[in-house]
């Protein structure tokens, strides 16, 4: 098969990327290299996914297009028999969304209805899209469950990953196309986002600069593992939704449907409190941080925890690295990058 990735110079996308090519799978690379962080960081994932690709002499194709221009994109789907696609290609960032909702509406809705419609129009066999935990909004009730009311976004970012989730479900009704989108929980590891917490604060502490924390400290997150992540999306891509013909409405759950259609949260489901994050990097640095406690942000939640039972059911796999081994990782990753 071959796998149309959006996003491929982004954190998952290259992690994915450079996993199903290790696995002699054809990789058709989508990405605009977009100044939301540091390109460089981008086009240096890029090299490095086409350097491995030559070496083993694997089919690696990028296209530097962006999914608004439903043209160019089409120009893809024309060139290449893709069998599956993967929608990483999003303006992601919470707090980026509230001064710039326009970028959100362009790419996160204009940008996946092109691809719904592309998908349907060259018989795609299935589409996998990235969600958000971030969907569960004004949510209290831990761990978040796919069975769980999402009608209260608290950002613009949110809303628009809900809506790809309404998005999708029609065209898996209408055309029968069918559709995953993977709630994510807290992504980290080595070439991750630049606007992140752990590369954030990795930057701040060797540059003996203070943290930010916000709510004063009191946040609690379901860390994932970038190697997890990717080993779901893996599975997920060997077993595609299936349609339920016995869902009723009483389910209460979009992981099931009569269409074949379904959402899963991608978590760790072993939520830790943010200064345990923090301790673990502290250690594998070797250095205490300066700490900055400030109030909570806007459009940000105090706890995310995912449930992930049904995810573990579909594919047989749980997420099990440990934040002190993946946050490692990640350090020795900085280091070697950025050459300290």
């Amino acid at each position: 098969m071959t796998v149309l990735v959006t996003g491929v110079a982004g954190f998952i996308g290259f992690h994915l990327a450079k996993r199903l090519l290790l696995s002699d799978v054809p990789v058709v690379g989508l990405d605009n290299l977009n100044s939301y962080y540091d390109v460089s960081l981008k086009v240096d994932r890029l090299n490095y996914l086409k350097k491995n690709a030559s070496s083993k002499d694997l089919a690696f194709q990028f296209y530097n297009n962006n999914i608004q221009d439903h043209s160019s994109i089409q120009q893809i789907f024309c060139q290449h028999t893709i069998s599956s696609v993967v929608n990483l290609a999003a303006q992601a960032g919470v707090r980026y969304s509230i001064e710039n909702p326009s970028t959100y509406i362009q790419s996160n809705l204009v940008g996946f209805g092109n691809i719904l419609e592309l998908c349907r129009h060259y018989s795609v066999d299935q589409l996998i899209y990235a969600s958000s935990s971030s969907v569960y909004g004004g949510n209290t009730v831990l761990p978040f469950s796919e069975k769980h009311n999402v009608d209260h976004p608290l950002s613009l970012y949110a809303a628009s990953k809900k809506a790809n989730e309404l998005m999708a479900h029609s065209y898996s009704h209408l055309f029968n196309l069918p559709t995953t989108g993977l709630r994510f929980f807290t992504v980290y590891g080595p070439w991750g986002r630049p606007d992140m917490a752990l590369f954030l604060f990795t930057k701040s502490i060797l540059s003996n600069k203070p943290i930010q924390l916000f709510n004063n400290g009191q946040m609690v997150r379901d860390f994932t593992y970038i190697d997890d992540i990717v080993e779901s999306i893996v599975r997920l891509l060997a077993k595609p939704p299936l349609p339920n013909p016995g869902y009723s409405s009483s389910e209460l759950g979009p992981s099931s449907s009569w269409a074949p259609y379904s959402i899963f949260n991608i978590g760790n489901s072993n939520p830790i409190p943010l200064l345990d994050y923090v301790e673990a990097l502290e250690k594998s640095l070797g250095i205490k941080a300066l700490k900055e406690y400030l109030p909570m942000q806007m459009g940000d939640v105090p706890m995310t925890a995912a449930d992930t039972t049904a995810i573990e059911k579909w594919i047989g796999f749980k997420p099990s690295t440990s934040v002190d081994e993946g946050v490692q990782h990640f350090v020795s990753w900085y280091r070697d990058y950025y050459q300290l």
